[in-house]
């Protein structure tokens, strides 16, 4: 006799959002219901907001997806919601959402872990934008933010402090700013997939990240195999030392006049894009993964236990 074939669990999407990401947000979001529902599963979507959690009641999923970048949504909160209903979950649990949100903390965890990152602090923004905190050449950023939100440059012939946006937080991250090429890996279930190197014409902004035709990718990365496996080495270890579960992916700055010593993490992100310009999904892909098969992983993956 034939056996029966088990159903697959139905999952929620979460995405939009309060965040400054919020668009991002419902674009990963609806492509990974469809990929989902390509893969067979019974799928609902979810605008996240003040009655989220009446709407988890309501809908009893057997997995949330979730789609949601920024604040709130990838630094411990939902994540706390889906822990007290006790709904499994994808991506990484409250700690690791927490920490790989703050990018100053992960940075200490890092440097604990003997893993190099640049000279960074946290500095009142009144202070930053009334003289240099740091040698020029320098980033500013928010703290807690990501997609290139809110992200300035100051260059090393800048003669004065940054003027900041209104929108930025009193409390602002500086970064010594490393010159290079940018490089990326994705880590699935802690096994790196490749390395990427992303080519733009300028800062690798949101619009270099999000619109067609922002960046170029080269997957795997044409690199000396020295920097290659200690970019691989290096965000499994980032992965693994933040707490993350599911899917991370791990930015790199690499000076090749300075060989090894001038590889640097800029940070981790524990729930990495996953639009039709996303880096992950095409790390996925040259590893063989289709993007629904990835998505579906994502799902086996989830747990609320962590």
């Amino acid at each position: 006799m034939g056996g029966t074939s088990k159903a697959l669990p139905s999952v929620v999407v979460l995405m939009g959002g309060p965040s400054a990401e919020r668009e991002v947000s419902l674009d990963t979001g609806r492509g990974c219901a469809e990929a989902l529902r390509g893969e067979g599963y019974p799928v609902v979507e979810i605008d996240a907001g003040p009655d989220l959690v009446d709407q988890l009641r309501a809908h009893k999923p057997d997995v949330v997806f979730n789609a949601l970048h920024g604040r709130w949504g990838e630094d411990g909160c939902v994540q706390g919601i889906l822990e007290w209903l006790r709904i499994p979950y994808t991506h990484s649990g409250v700690l690791a959402s927490a920490l790989t949100m703050d990018k100053e903390r992960s940075k200490d965890v890092y440097r604990r872990a003997g893993l190099p990152v640049a000279e960074s602090g946290l500095f009142p923004k009144s202070q930053v934008m009334a003289e240099h905190v740091m040698q020029p050449p320098y980033v500013v950023k928010p703290n807690n933010e990501g997609s290139s939100v809110g992200i300035y440059l100051v260059q090393e012939q800048g003669n004065t402090p940054p003027k900041l946006d209104d929108a930025m937080p009193d409390e602002v991250l500086v970064e010594r700013f490393v010159a290079g090429r940018e490089l990326t890996v994705t880590v699935l279930e802690d096994r790196p997939l490749a390395v990427t190197d992303i080519l733009t014409d300028g800062w690798y902004d949101y619009d270099a990240k999000y619109k067609v035709g922002g960046s170029r990718h080269v997957v795997p990365a044409d690199l000396p195999q020295e920097i290659t496996d200690l970019c691989l080495d290096y965000a499994v270890r980032a992965h693994k030392v933040l707490g993350c579960r599911g899917i991370s992916r791990t930015d790199f700055r690499w000076d090749d006049s300075k060989g090894p010593a001038g590889l640097v993490l800029l940070e981790t992100n524990n729930q990495p894009g996953m639009t039709a310009t996303s880096l992950a999904p095409e790390q996925a892909a040259f590893a063989g993964l289709s993007f629904g098969q990835l998505c579906a992983r994502l799902v086996e993956d989830a747990s609320c236990d962590r």
